[in-house]
């Protein structure tokens, strides 16, 4: 992905669905029952989609000469 507009799109989308697995993770956790497992890869999922949004707004930081 190069494209600034592409990059733009994608981090829309993550950040959909990491707002999504933070809804999700919090239902889970009011209710009774928990299955740890789950809430562990949904957890895992979340932090990935972080670092995968942070690795793609670096790329829209225009390099600056030192």
């Amino acid at each position: 992905m190069t494209n600034v507009e592409d990059i733009q799109r994608r981090l829309i989308e993550l950040d959909v669905e990491h707002r999504d697995l933070d809804e999700v993770i919090d239902r889970l956790t009011q209710e009774g029952h928990i299955d740890q497992l789950q809430l562990r890869r949904l957890k895992k999922r979340k932090l990935q989609l972080k670092d995968h949004i942070a690795l793609l707004k670096m790329q829209l930081v225009p390099d600056v000469p030192a």
